[in-house]
């Protein structure tokens, strides 16, 4: 009977999360799938793309240069070939039934995106319902479905890492909900916490403290926790060797690298999975509170250890020895990279967008625990939610993840007003009911602040949504891409899209491993026009790509006034650049390097 039940419910919360998954695809439908045409900025995603037909034109597995960005030979990416390649096997799949490469990439950036969205709400309506049983279904698949939209990335295009690492994650969590009555749940768990943080060290905070709730709930309850402590460790230390093997190649095998998937990440991972496991194992080691509470204390001291006296240099700030011009030019601009206190001067209304509802879920969460209420499925769903609140206080980007974790208890909330609106169908209930669906759904919040922000706000121009001025659009790179491959100076914000509309090579992006490539395009672009004279002598640049309506563009004019780039924005084109009349007034103009130049 319980067998039936539970098939039944998964049958159900699959139908749902098909049903929000289709709808997300039918609204990018409507939309004509905008984002393929115009990724908005989307530059990892773009890059990404880039990654994937490189391994596929036969760049080594291991070699994860980046050839056409940076100075001559490139420079190495710390991305992970754990996303590429299912996205390469995808595009080759699709291309033998279509005959067609470009038509096969539209297809998986429109498919991938919209797969990882169906796993994600689909684990999130699971988590509900772990968390506050059948009521909280139908609030998760409806709260969360629009959280998920409003984060955006999940839209057509977006193939970089940051939706796989949720849906990971999510997965992570729902799987250890689930531990106590499914048998390899825990190490399934395991595995996935492994891969989000292989895949990406953005998610090391979050795969951290999934391993910190199993071994303390392993320490306050133990039998009832060991063999889910045992499972989840040997996934684990498993799966972070045989990442190691596959990933890194043996020549880089003793390379310390804090932000990508080495020596370092396998060091941590496996001794703690391997340590957990054995402590789990071990009759001597958990037989009593206080010998487990000593055994992985001591685990807790020998990681310290590690990481401390081997590694030091991953304890400092993940940008903490990058070039003081980048930190201040290009890192302080990152919105993504922003803290609560600046998102909250520079811009309130997205500051409340993005941390209503994950505050309002602490809150509730805060609440059921003063009431003496703790579950086991409350430390879990809580530890994640409380450290993304923590990450997005430092930097935006954590909010992605809060987001989404704040759907579980404000679905449950929703439940329990629901409950009480059908055993008592009072106006009263009705109106918390109420209430409660309006303040739990993200989007009303963002569109609440931003009406706020609008009604304060005076004089401001209005935007011709007919231009591409930032230069976002694969139509601003069109008679670029028409051109002879060469390389081409151009902003970072224009690095990723020139690579993946055009076959040319740049300098500049926005990935902190690019050190000098950065460098150089900022000593060309705030240097004189005689110091981007020799500069594109020097490098063999035979193209300069302007955009003025960039706001990486009016950042560079702005900063050095008598600047190369601020001249060509007023119009001053030195006598070695000669302007592409096709793109004369058209949001990407172009200058060809003179051969006597």
């Amino acid at each position: 009977m319980g067998t039936a039940t539970g098939t039944s419910t998964g049958k159900s919360d699959i139908a749902f999360a098909l049903l929000a998954a289709l709808l997300l695809l039918a609204l990018n439908a409507y939309a004509g799938f905008a984002q393929l045409a115009n990724p908005a900025g989307d530059n990892d995603s773009l890059l990404q793309l880039v990654e994937v037909r490189d391994l596929m034109a036969g760049q080594g597995w291991f070699d994860l240069h980046q050839y056409r960005m940076g100075l001559e030979g490139g420079f190495v990416m710390h991305w992970s070939r754990l996303l590429d390649a299912p996205l390469a096997l995808a595009i080759l799949a699709v291309s033998a039934l279509t005959g067609s490469t470009a038509l096969s990439e539209q297809i998986v950036q429109i498919l991938w995106p919209t797969l990882q969205f169906f796993l994600a709400i689909f684990f999130i309506i699971r988590a509900a319902r772990a968390s506050a049983g059948p009521h909280a279904v139908l609030p998760a698949a409806v709260v969360g479905g629009a959280a998920l939209y409003y984060i955006g990335i999940f839209s057509p295009g977006a193939l970089d890492h940051h939706n796989v690492q949720l849906m990971l994650t999510l997965a992570s969590l729902i799987l250890l909900l689930e531990a106590p009555t499914r048998r390899l749940a825990a190490l399934v768990a395991g595995i996935c916490a492994t891969l989000t943080l292989a895949i990406g060290m953005e998610s090391a905070p979050y795969a951290g403290a999934l391993g910190a709730v199993v071994a303390l709930l392993f320490l306050v309850k133990g039998d009832g926790e060991r063999l889910i402590a045992r499972d989840f460790g040997l996934g684990v230390a498993g799966v972070s060797a045989l990442v190691f093997v596959t990933t890194v190649p043996v020549s880089s095998w003793g390379q310390a690298q804090c932000d990508t998937f080495s020596v370092v990440q396998f060091a941590v991972t496996g001794l703690a999975g391997a340590g957990l496991a054995a402590i789990a194992s071990l009759r001597a080691a958990h037989a009593t509170a206080t010998r487990r509470l000593m055994a992985l204390g001591l685990l807790a001291a020998a990681l310290a250890l590690v990481v401390a006296l081997l590694f030091p240099q991953c304890l400092a700030a993940p940008y903490a020895h990058l070039d003081p011009r980048l930190q201040q030019m290009w890192l302080g601009y990152i919105e993504e990279a922003q803290s609560i206190v600046q998102l909250v001067s520079d811009d309130p209304a997205r500051a409340v967008a993005r941390f209503a509802t994950p505050l309002v879920a602490i809150v509730l969460m805060a609440l059921h625990f003063s009431r003496g209420g703790w579950r086991r499925q409350d430390s879990l769903v809580g530890a994640l939610l409380v450290v993304a609140v923590l990450v997005s206080a430092w930097e935006v980007r954590g909010s992605t993840f809060s987001i989404a974790f704040a759907v579980i208890p404000l679905s449950a909330w929703i439940a329990k007003w629901r409950q009480r609106a059908e055993a008592n169908p009072s106006s009263g209930s009705v109106l918390r009911m109420a209430a409660a669906w309006v303040i739990s759904v993200n989007a009303i919040w963002s569109g609440a602040a931003q009406a706020a922000s609008n009604a304060f706000e005076t004089g401001t121009p209005a935007k011709d949504a007919s231009i591409d001025a930032p230069c976002n659009s694969k139509a601003s790179f069109a008679a670029l891409g028409a051109m002879a491959p060469t390389t081409v100076l151009a902003i970072s914000n224009l690095g990723s899209p020139i690579l993946a509309f055009t076959g040319h090579r740049v300098f500049a992006g926005p990935y902190h491993r690019n050190v000098i490539g950065n460098l150089l395009v900022f000593d060309a672009l705030l240097g004189s026009a005689a110091d981007a004279k020799t500069i594109v002598q020097n490098h063999h640049v035979g193209l300069v790509a302007l955009c003025r309506g960039n706001t990486e563009s009016r950042l560079f004019a702005a900063k050095a006034p008598d600047g190369f780039l601020a001249g060509l924005m007023r119009g001053s084109v030195p006598d070695w650049l000669e302007p592409v009349a096709e793109t004369r007034g058209a949001p990407l103009e172009l200058y060809r390097v003179r051969p006597n130049g």
